[in-house]
């Protein structure tokens, strides 16, 4: 039986074709996956994220656990919603999951993927034994994201938009109305544009979807979530990282505070070895602009330069007009490479793995 969200019904009412993904029944589009995208890189569109984790970590120990717990350092969270993006690590350095945490006035809140809920469940509590703290997973919230160059001004017509618009990149609040007291509205997402995520109560979901639907905001589904998050050069858990990838190797490192070195975190041991000793491969984006489309799987190589790679992510860039790839290549690889796909060699571009923000072209 798959798991749904509060909003399934209103879903299946809309037009959304649902499918199977990491057990839930969710939505992958609502027609054309090319005019979603669109609509997110030019107006606003609105993905339901309520299969993610939401896990409040409470207790006197709060920090000092997260601190251990995580490779990137919550004590840089100095104001109250501030957020965070990192590596939950194993002890070999390979990535249990990414996740965000905020700096909450009762302590922390994570949000972790769905499909590693019940493993990231486990090892937060696992290692959680030595320290006084409370682990609370927040099943009774949905999670509404809102993305888009229009999407917060779609929200403001909403939402008391007194105590958002002075909300930073990667912060957020609890809306300040009676009604929505308990709605927590962040300035984060998963696309590349600018816009809300929204944690608000399971019984409240439905009506504020069909409100943002109501003053223009489209419904979209998971298929153009992943072409936005590709384009913008953003991870997914089992493709760029999993537990046997180093984040150093997967255009992480900027989330591993080695600062203060006393510090001890798990998986730090293993980091800070494979530093010495040299990675070998680091993550990068891929372009061809001949005809073809990049996938998952195809193998990467360089004239000239030994080995291979892989390529992590691939697809169809619907703001770009050609395909675009994130790969795993030897560090040695420059400037160009060849994908294999069938019995074809193409010539692709190596850039940075980031390609389109805010709408435009960064490479």
């Amino acid at each position: 039986m798959l798991k749904e969200t509060p909003l399934v019904a209103v879903h299946a009412e809309m037009g959304g074709r649902l499918v199977d993904f990491g057990g839930w029944n969710m939505p992958v589009n609502y027609g054309s996956q090319i005019e979603e995208h669109k609509a997110v890189r030019e107006s606003a569109g609105m993905f339901d994220v309520s299969h993610m984790t939401i896990i409040d970590i409470e207790g006197e120990q709060a920090k000092t656990f997260l601190q251990y717990l995580l490779a990137n350092d919550v004590a840089k969270l100095k104001e109250l919603g501030k957020a965070l993006y990192s590596g939950m690590l194993n002890e070999n350095g390979g990535v249990i999951d990414d996740l965000i945490v905020y700096l909450m006035s009762f302590g922390y809140r994570l949000v972790v993927n769905c499909a590693t809920r019940e493993k990231d469940l486990a090892w937060i509590s696992e290692k959680a034994t030595a320290y006084n703290v409370e682990i609370i997973e927040r099943s009774e919230l949905a999670m509404i994201a809102v993305q888009g160059p229009e999407a917060r001004a779609k929200v403001h017509l909403l939402v008391e938009p007194t105590p958002l618009e002075g909300l930073g990149q990667f912060q957020g609040t609890f809306a300040s109305d009676t009604d929505k007291g308990h709605w927590f509205i962040a300035r984060t997402g998963y696309t590349g544009e600018d816009g809300y995520e929204i944690m608000l109560p399971n019984e409240q979901a439905e009506a504020f979807w069909r409100a943002l639907a109501s003053v223009g905001v489209a419904p979209c589904g998971l298929g153009a979530r992943d072409t936005l998050r590709l384009e913008a050069g953003m991870n997914l858990y089992g493709h760029e990282m999993d537990d046997t990838t180093s984040p150093l190797s997967a255009n992480m490192a900027w989330t591993v505070a080695f600062k203060p070195e006393e510090r001890d975190f798990v998986g730090r041991t293993s980091l800070e070895q494979q530093k010495q000793a040299g990675l070998g491969y680091t993550l990068v984006g891929l372009v061809l602009e001949q005809k073809g489309v990049l996938r998952e799987g195809q193998e990467v190589v360089c004239e000239g330069q030994d080995g291979s790679g892989l390529v992590t992510s691939g697809t169809f860039s619907p703001t770009l007009g050609y395909s675009i790839a994130l790969a795993r290549v030897p560090q040695s690889f420059k400037d160009t490479a060849v994908v294999k796909v069938r019995k074809r060699a193409l010539a692709v571009n190596i850039v940075k793995p980031c390609f389109v923000r805010n709408g435009c072209k960064v490479f």
